[in-house]
């Protein structure tokens, strides 16, 4: 780790600062504060921030990997597709998109071996991707075939008009009958890698949850997300007491198997991108959910 005190007006951005001062392209800078990786008094700026006396700058260790995207052969799950639209049911375990010690087995590895027709939007280690879910979240994805779809399927999300339906198993026995939660995500200062609710460089994050069961240790909710930050589900039902079963990262409860967080991604609806009709999708819970529901049905 390294840390830079700016002493004097230096009247320029931070991404020309530190390129020139570390011998950097601006464009790794830019990743670099994109990932986390440069914090301007321990909080995210954007490459653009321009720098004051009295800033602090902390660089963290970052060691690059060269990433591909290359294709692989993999069974999807593909519920529906057309010239501009596909809904996968991505399984437990797959990572979405490839990353820095993760360029192989990711959906889109699979996406690339299916189609070689997929949006260029989100750049070259994501084609198709308008959303994400997490790896160990089952469930139902939008991608997108080209540009043009992703771009129409990306507004609706932006303006909260799709409709994302997840279930999920949450310790604890949930009283009421229906909920929502408006409380804002932001990354965990004393932990980059977590997000949690907070005032300080956050998002808006809403989610309803009403109750479909009740265990004698925990309750099967359905959740619905007006927004779609990052572990929103996650971060929400532990911030109000009732955290995922066997999430690993969140609620410090016992994992009851290895399976991952019991959350599952299972109805999704848009405005298809050409035809302008909506359309709803939904999947049956996977065998790694519904053992997990079969352990607290058993109790």
């Amino acid at each position: 780790m390294q840390e830079i005190e700016i002493t004097e007006k230096v009247n320029t951005r931070i991404d020309s600062y530190l390129a020139t001062l570390l011998s950097m392209s601006r464009s790794k800078i830019a990743k670099m504060l994109k990932e986390n990786y440069i914090l301007v008094n321990d909080k995210e700026v954007k490459a653009s921030y321009e720098l004051q006396i009295g800033d602090n700058i902390t660089i963290l260790e970052y060691v690059e990997e060269e990433m591909s995207a290359e294709p692989e052969e993999m069974d999807l799950d593909i519920v529906y597709e057309d010239d501009d639209v596909m809904v996968v049911n991505k399984a437990n375990g797959v990572v979405v998109h490839p990353a820095v010690g993760n360029n192989h087995g990711t959906l889109v590895n699979g996406l690339l071996f299916h189609s070689k027709n997929l949006s260029s939007v989100n750049g070259e280690f994501r084609p198709g991707i308008v959303h994400r879910i997490d790896a160990y979240t089952t469930g139902l994805l939008m991608i997108a075939k080209n540009d043009q779809a992703h771009q129409f399927l990306a507004e609706q999300l932006s303006n909260k008009t799709t409709k994302r339906k997840y279930q999920a198993i949450v310790w604890g026995v949930i009283p009421h009958d229906t909920a929502t939660i408006d409380a804002p995500i932001g990354r965990d200062e004393s932990d980059r890698k977590k997000m949690t609710v907070t005032s300080k460089n956050s998002k808006q994050a809403v989610t309803h949850f009403r109750v479909l069961k009740r265990f004698k240790s925990a309750t099967l909710i359905e959740c619905e997300l007006e927004t779609g930050r990052t572990h929103q589900i996650r971060v929400h039902m532990n911030y109000i007491g009732y955290p995922i079963v066997n999430d690993p990262v969140y609620g410090k409860r016992k994992l009851l198997d290895d399976s991952g967080q019991c959350l599952h991604a299972k109805t999704i609806g848009f405005v298809h991108p050409r035809t302008k009709e909506y359309m709803e999708f939904d999947s049956e819970l996977p065998k790694c959910f519904l053992n997990i529901e079969r352990y607290f049905e058993e109790e």
